[in-house]
């Protein structure tokens, strides 16, 4: 059986995606309403092992109870914060004079997920009231919900990819090699309706603005910082893979 290279490529990307973003966010899939609803014995143990794994070497938040770090029945006990499974895709820091360094050395960090969120979201919030702006939750509530879906889709159109060699075939990797423009085009376009959609319990006014999407950006006395995590640049290597198949895909359909 003939090995080409387009399949090596789109098999690279493949196993990314499925480690990287498809397999976490489906076993996590629900688990953090079952956890608010206080079903936590609906949750299925091999979760417990996998959130462990997945997590290990993330950011610790000063919130999270001690002794409980990296252990996901233990924070569900002490009320920690979970974050998700997958990898974060997007980072955002918030520093303000009363968060000191010493405490918070990377301000208030928030990372965003293809399902979630992960950080001290909740201290996030905190602030976004202060000043008018609607909780995290609020925005992008369709596309994390069917993040997990979009992941498995994408999994499967590449699979597709690898088993068909028709001459149309590398349509079907768009979406891998478009995901990472996609993904910063809506997180810029909810943090325009955020920062577009500010209300009036805010205890400090501020007119309405555009948050900073990437690089370093100041509002009142806060400096935020938004910069790509880990699993943009993933996103960013599976992309990269999915057009350098497509390219060998159709020198190979050209040669016959």
């Amino acid at each position: 059986m003939k090995i080409y290279k387009s399949d090596i490529y789109a098999g690279i990307a493949l196993v990314l995606l499925v480690i990287c973003f498809a397999f976490p966010s489906i076993v996590f899939y629900k688990v953090p309403q079952k956890i608010a609803a206080n079903q936590t014995e609906s949750i299925p143990e091999y979760v417990y092992p996998l959130w462990n794994l997945y997590t290990k070497g993330r950011y610790i938040s000063p919130y999270t109870p001690k002794g409980a770090e990296n252990d996901l029945k233990k924070m569900i006990e002490r009320k920690g914060e979970v974050g998700m499974m997958s990898l974060p895709v997007w980072y955002v820091a918030l520093e303000a004079p009363n968060y000191p360094k010493a405490a918070f050395p990377e301000g208030i960090p928030v990372w965003f997920h293809v399902d979630g969120f992960s950080g001290d979201v909740h201290e996030m919030n905190t602030i976004n009231h202060y000043v008018g702006m609607y909780p995290m939750e609020a925005g992008a509530q369709l596309e994390r919900a069917l993040g997990p879906f979009l992941m498995l889709g994408i999994c499967a159109l590449i699979v597709l990819f690898i088993c068909l060699r028709a001459k149309w075939s590398w349509l079907l990797l768009l979406p891998s090699s478009l995901f990472p423009i996609g993904f910063f085009a809506f997180y810029a376009g909810w943090m325009y309706w955020f920062g577009h959609n500010m209300q009036e319990w805010g205890a400090f006014k501020i007119k309405a603005f555009m948050p900073t999407a990437l690089g370093v950006g100041h509002v009142a006395h806060f400096t935020t910082k938004s910069y790509p995590s880990v699993g943009f640049w993933i996103l960013l290597i599976i992309a990269i893979l999915s057009v350098l198949a497509i390219l060998a895909r159709r020198n190979e359909l050209k040669k016959g």
